[in-house]
């Protein structure tokens, strides 16, 4: 039989990429990110932010300008608290501590669904404000005629981040690094050239600033300028909104992990704080004033440009970088996104189909979705940064609040196993602080300018994964009840002679042993009576997201799988039949079954294939969408391969 791929599949594996070998042992390091590649992949979020996030928070003050001091120093305070409540998160949450992680383990399931929910859309959301933030720094400098093209161009980046994403993520990772260490070389120049090169006019700025506060004291009072500030720093929460990646990254990164993580945390505090309080310090330094059609960030590069050789192209390739390195900073919504997805699915909030990974190892049908639902989101807005920065500040700082809540609440509880837990508490404490205050402001200030939005979003996700919970809590409370009398139809021996490979067999295809497997083989015996001589039992061992850890938990589920069929074997055995069992470890169910099943035919010629599927009274398109139709879809393969293969009803009533 030919094994020619079709020419979809060529023309796929060109887009997307050869299959990656699961026997291969080093497939997880090979994966896996260092420090750098971490920074890039998930650190662009964080570091991208400072093109926006100060930006916000410079426009929101208006004519007190001289305030933004007083943000450059909170905002840098901000960044060190919460990438410190994060690092201590790394260290108790070894294995991966994002939000829905933290929440659902110290403050229980439904802050963990809320923390998830907030998470998922947080990361839509960062895709969709990551391009739209690229397409505001690229028309920064174009040609004004252009700006039609805008969200055309936003989109059509959305959809190469999908292929590339599809392909697998640490590719996507080393095709963008170089555009990350053009832009940290532009911006560090900018800044420091506009630091330095303002130091003669220094005194008058202190002046300025020092004039500003005693005249806007006395003009709209201490209590207003306070007002003013705190409105400011919380609209400017933009800029910490990529921090709890690298938490929630953990899973890829490379051993030792936890080590790799907090040192990945620490380049991303470091860079971030830098550039954001920066850039805030330059728009004060260069008295930075909006201009249409262009970010602060264009106008503080042209405006410190300006008498300087080749100051144009420096502007170019600056905001150039700056707008490559925002749609980097998406990846962290194709990175994390999907993750949450998957986790969520694995514990069954979500549709289990989310945990699946694709032959690519990659979770597709999570990149999917999370690119699909940013191109919904970014024509919605019309690619509108501050509409959708409200949108986006809103869930992320709903999951840094529930996270480091969880943490104080955490380490109050066990102080007394705890070393330096009066730190622990104190840094938890501002930090708790800082997120919960950003996050009340902002949804007071903007509820009716997007804020509304995201928050009905959210509780729509929270509802529906409570819908989805339900529903595979009924339908397994309904298999447990599910009674299946084999004992009956056991004989007083069990039959431990050689298989006879030549007589009729019915190959049964299994997950783990169970009542829908019972039921399963005693309907083929009460269907077919005295038919088949033989029973072999075949399963493949699907390697999900919640499997996907490292070598050893493949191997754990290779065991497992050989543990489950040797059962069904002796419950063959005790029935007076033959039996045997094959598997395989695969990514899908499908495809890796029509292999197996065409091998098991060649070893057994005269058989016949059987598979158990459940039925509900009421099926509605839901069913679809929560239970898999790989029943349907292992049967066409089968008979176009001219293999017979029989699907068995099971009523769950």
């Amino acid at each position: 039989m030919s094994t020619e791929p079709s020419f979809s599949n060529r023309v796929r594996n060109v887009i997307i990429g050869q299959p990656k070998p699961l026997g291969d042992s080093s497939i997880f390091h090979k994966l896996a990110l260092v420090p750098f590649l971490a920074w890039v992949g998930l650190g662009a979020d964080g570091l991208s932010s400072s093109s926006y996030g100060p930006d916000e928070a410079y426009r929101t003050l208006g004519e007190h300008t001289y305030l933004a001091i007083l943000l450059v120093i909170l905002m840098a305070f901000t960044i060190i608290v919460i990438s410190a409540c994060y690092s201590r998160i790394i260290e108790d949450f070894p294995h991966g501590g994002g939000g829905y992680v933290v929440a659902s383990k110290l403050l229980g399931r439904k802050s963990g669904v809320l923390s998830g929910s907030a998470l998922l859309v947080d990361y839509i959301l960062t895709i969709t404000t990551s391009i739209a933030g690229a397409g505001d720094a690229l028309f920064s400098f174009l040609p004004p005629t252009w700006i039609a093209h805008k969200l055309a161009l936003e989109a059509f980046f959305i959809v190469a981040l999908i292929v590339l994403n599809l392909r697998g993520v640490k590719e996507s990772v080393l095709f963008l690094a170089p555009i990350f260490i053009i832009f940290l070389i532009t911006h560090v120049i900018a800044i420091l050239g506009g630091i330095l090169g303002h130091i003669p006019e220094m005194q008058a700025t202190v002046t300025t600033v020092h004039t500003g506060f005693v005249t806007g004291g006395s003009t709209i009072g201490w209590a207003a300028l306070l007002m003013l500030l705190v409105h400011a720093y919380s609209l400017g929460g933009g800029t910490y909104t990529g921090i709890e990646a690298v938490s929630n990254g953990l899973p890829i990164m490379r051993e030792p992990r936890v080590h790799t993580a907090k040192r990945t945390m620490i380049y991303m505090a470091i860079s971030l704080a830098f550039t954001a309080s920066g850039l805030l310090l330059c728009y004060l330094l260069w008295k930075v004033q909006p201009v249409d059609g262009k970010t602060l960030n264009a106008v503080l590069f042209e405006k410190m440009t300006t008498n300087i050789p080749f100051g144009g192209v420096f502007v170019i390739v600056s905001l150039l970088a700056e707008g490559l390195l925002l749609i980097v900073a998406a990846q962290t919504g194709f990175i994390d996104g999907p993750r949450v997805l998957a986790n969520m699915a694995v514990d069954s909030w979500l549709p289990r189909r989310f945990a699946a990974l694709s032959d690519r190892l990659t979770t597709g049908n999570g990149i999917l979705l999370m690119g699909g639902a940013a191109l919904a989101a970014l024509f919605y807005t019309d690619g509108d940064i501050s509409h959708l920065l409200v949108m986006y500040s809103i869930n992320v700082f709903l999951t840094f609040s529930l996270s480091i809540f969880g943490m104080l609440k955490h380490y109050i509880e066990e102080r007394k196993t705890k070393v330096h837990w009066k730190k622990a508490v104190a840094l938890f404490t501002v930090g708790f602080v800082f997120c919960a205050t950003i996050l009340v402001i902002t949804i007071t200030e903007k509820f009716m300018h997007g804020g509304w939005v995201t928050l009905m979003i959210t509780t729509l996700l929270v509802s529906l994964c409570f819908w989805v919970k339900s529903h595979y809590v009924d339908v397994a409370t309904k298999l447990r009840h599910l009674h299946v009398d084999m004992k009956s139809l056991y004989l007083p021996e069990p039959n431990l002679q050689p298989i006879d490979v030549k007589a009729r067999t019915a190959v049964v295809l299994v997950g783990g042993y169970g009542s829908l497997g019972l039921q399963t083989i005693k309907n083929i015996l009460t269907t077919f009576p005295g038919v088949y001589k033989n029973l072999v039992f075949v399963s493949v061992a699907v390697i999900d997201s919640g499997v996907f850890k490292g070598q050893d938990a493949i191997d754990h589920l290779k065991i497992e799988t050989e543990t489950t069929l040797r059962k069904y074997q002796t419950t063959a055995q005790r029935l007076g039949l033959g039996a045997a069992a094959r598997f395989a470890v695969g990514t899908e169910i499908a495809e890796t079954g029509n292999d197996l099943c065409i091998k098991v035919r060649e070893e057994f010629p005269n058989s016949t294939f059987f598979t158990g599927k459940l039925i509900f009274e009421k099926e509605s398109w839901s069913h679809r969408i929560l239970h898999n139709e790989t029943a349907y879809g292992l049967q066409k393969r089968l008979q176009w391969s001219g293999l017979t293969m029989v699907i068995l009803p099971i009523k769950l009533t």
